[in-house]
């Protein structure tokens, strides 16, 4: 059996994570799988990248303009949608034309079009696709937050500038319906959430619908010692430390107003006068200044062994987000035996179990989130959460995952299920 794993990016983004670790997964099993992305990082064999073209660069920006453009030359949410107008013919290339299945995982910012897409889908190959977001299941948008257009026809979007029944949602929605309706497809979620939205879609209608966690790598994540790791980082010792991390700190989407309320609630506590911050990724000297506790920041980190390293470091990661699928950062950290507090939204609340593990605060609410901090950093509690959430990380194991992926393979499209 060979696979052919499709993302825009070999090592960028949530997705390409989980991409790359299925590839590895499938490999130690005896699948011939490789990964395709147009955005390649290293020289592993297993990765393909597109052959360059001198209107790669464009392709984004063509995107983006075309959005601008329909919303009336205003940038709202310029970049929180995508319309899949451009992109590349990858049935072409020899990976794709020797490969028995093609999973696509994210293929956004200009990588894959909706033509694109449909030629995937008219190829007769065998097609899987991971939903890591709603953008699948919808027109536009890859969060819908409230709005449920998406199980009967999306129109009127709230993410563009002048809605209307008949705007750019509207339009690509009717492009992707005639797209599915000439396509068999088993589509993944790789949360409870995500997958019982999917299976609300008037897209996705008549299509296979299942559910499957993304993998990490146990053997890297794993309890080590936390003085060890605090050495290697330069972290002080006789502090609680929670960390918060994020491609981009700064991104709202990511929540940080609310932890920055639910720490300044935190502070007022002199029980609290102990515990520091410490902020990993890009963009973290911006908000350093913005939190009431100590903070320690450190770059953006795409090594998984120091990520380990760093979840053990810490007595609890958190994890404010807005929208989530099924995050890889709350597996790995559990994994490590580090509790999370998260909020009641997206794939979370099946990750953590509530006091068990970690803390599930109630959506937006900074007090209770507090409240979780609390929790899991107390004596009374962090040594049973965390031995709990290690247990719990199991079911993320790699070999776990990708024997659930070669049964799917194995199975094809033909059994519904919705």
């Amino acid at each position: 059996m060979r696979v052919l794993i499709v993302n825009t990016s070999e090592q960028t983004g949530g997705a390409a994570m989980a991409a790359n670790r299925l590839t590895e997964a499938l490999n130690d099993r005896g699948v011939k799988a490789k990964m395709l992305v147009r955005d390649k990082a290293t020289d592993r064999i297993t990765v393909v990248r597109i052959p360059r073209s001198p209107l790669e660069k464009w392709r984004f920006a063509w995107e983006r303009a075309v959005i601008w453009m329909h919303n009336r030359l205003n940038r709202k949410n310029l970049w929180a949608v995508d319309i899949a107008n451009t992109g590349m013919d990858i049935t072409q290339l020899p990976e794709f034309k020797e490969a028995d299945i093609i999973h696509l995982h994210w293929v956004n910012q200009g990588f894959l079009s909706l033509n694109d897409i449909q030629r995937i889908l008219a190829s007769n190959k065998r097609i899987v696709w991971t939903m890591h977001d709603m953008w699948p299941m919808t027109s536009i948008c890859h969060h819908s937050a409230d709005c449920m257009h998406f199980q009967t026809h999306c129109h009127d979007c709230f993410l563009l500038h002048a809605p209307s029944a008949k705007d750019l949602s509207y339009r690509i929605f009717e492009r992707k319906h005639e797209m599915m309706l000439h396509g068999r497809v088993t589509f993944v979620g790789c949360s409870e959430w995500i997958t019982n939205l999917a299976r609300q879609s008037a897209l996705l209608k008549g299509q296979r619908i299942l559910s499957i966690p993304n993998a990490i790598h146990t053997h890297i994540f794993h309890p080590t010692s936390q003085a060890e790791a605090r050495k290697t980082f330069g972290l002080p010792t006789g502090k609680k430390l929670i960390l918060f991390g994020s491609l981009k700190v700064t991104d709202k989407n990511k929540g940080i107003d609310y932890l920055i309320e639910a720490l300044n609630l935190l502070a007022k506590d002199t029980a609290s006068q102990d515990i520091n911050l410490v902020v990993v990724g890009t963009k973290t000297d911006e908000v350093a200044n913005l939190f009431p506790l100590p903070v320690h920041t450190l770059p953006y980190i795409s090594d998984e062994h120091r990520m380990a390293t760093l979840y053990n470091a810490v007595d609890a990661f958190v994890t404010p987000s807005l929208h989530e699928n099924l995050p890889n950062v709350i597996a790995e950290a559990m994994s490590c035996g580090t509790p999370c507090v998260g909020f009641h939204v997206g794939g979370i609340p099946e990750m953590i179990t509530h006091q068990q593990d970690g803390y599930v605060a109630h959506y937006k609410d900074a007090n209770d989130f507090a409240l979780g901090i609390r929790y899991v950093l107390s004596d009374e509690h962090h040594s049973r959460l965390s031995e709990a959430a290690t247990k719990a990380a199991h079911r993320y194991r790699e070999d776990t995952v990708a024997l659930q992926y070669i049964k799917v393979y194995e199975s094809g499209t033909l059994n519904i299920e919705r």
